[in-house]
């Protein structure tokens, strides 16, 4: 089982080259690949004309110096289904393709949540059982899984999270077995479970090993999706590692934590990265000794 984390927040700040280096310097054996600047139109970061060239390029600098980018995470695309569905299809596709090329196992592609799921319920879940379909060819094409992840919404009026796509394990479960190809498994974030008060344990063991192949670790207030390091806020993460355990998980542990490094300067980013990875390395232990 490899530990891994992205590298959203870092490579805004130093460049993905050196935010990688940081989690390889911090012991890391692996990072997930965060695409989520693709649909920005930024300039020169992974556009139509240079994206293969550049993924490339990455690929080689990240043999180098002996670390493996396990999983990766496309663009933000909560528009489908409205206009600009076709460009932002487009990058989410090429993160696919950018994704394989670094070597990634698995990336997630959010599920379509553009409506508000309490009144369309049904409506999204047929839109995102076309959507991960129309996915499945470029799977196939790039070898590379992809995962769905449960979401949440905000309600209107009392701001806190509710409902939304594959929030409930029954959902997450019937959408994968809906598509029903082996490209298309689960990425379950634990934290966002916790925010809608459901049982983590029982999500887990509901979703087995065959659905559940990735995760999204990070603690929460369970109210906030904070994305913090485990043991820093208020989830009980024992019962959790004892439930992947029980099903023989077989994926890899990837945090989505990077709020922890907000508030530090980069002097101190290996040292925190070396906290995460120790407190990964921590979290496998009990997933193994559940086995």
């Amino acid at each position: 089982m490899l530990v891994s984390s992205p590298i959203e927040l870092l490579d805004t700040r130093i460049g993905e080259k050196e935010a990688i280096k940081v989690f390889k310097d911090a012991g890391f054996e692996a990072f997930d690949m965060s695409l989520f600047r693709m649909i920005s139109k930024e300039e020169g970061y992974y556009t139509p004309e240079d994206y293969v060239e550049r993924a490339k390029n990455l690929r080689k600098y990240i043999d180098e110096i002996g670390i493996v980018c396990n999983q990766a995470h496309a663009p933000f695309h909560n528009g489908f289904g409205a206009e600009g569905n076709e460009w932002m299809m487009d990058r989410v596709i090429k993160s696919i393709e950018i994704a394989a090329i670094l070597g990634a196992k698995i990336i997630v592609v959010h599920p379509i949540q553009c409506l508000n799921y309490a009144e369309n319920a049904q409506k999204l879940f047929d839109m995102n059982v076309e959507l991960y379909k129309s996915l499945v060819p470029y799977a196939e094409k790039f070898g590379i899984k992809i995962a769905t992840e449960n979401m949440w919404q905000t309600n209107n009026g009392s701001r806190t999270p509710t409902d939304s796509v594959c929030s409930r394990s029954w959902e997450f479960c019937k959408l994968i077995d809906a598509v029903n190809s082996p490209y298309i498994v689960g990425c379950l974030d634990l934290g966002h479970v916790a925010i809608m008060g459901a049982d983590i344990p029982a999500f887990i063991k509901a979703m087995g090993p065959k659905r559940l192949q990735a995760l999204h670790v990070h603690d929460t207030d369970l109210i906030h999706d904070s994305h913090t390091l485990p043991f820093t806020q208020k989830m009980s993460f024992a019962p959790i590692m004892e439930a992947l355990g029980e099903i023989g998980y077989k994926g890899d542990l990837t945090f989505e934590a990077n709020s922890i490094f907000r508030n530090y300067p980069p002097e101190l980013y290996v040292s925190v990265a070396r906290l995460m990875k120790d407190t990964g390395d921590y979290l496998a232990s009990l997933i193994n000794k559940a086995k």
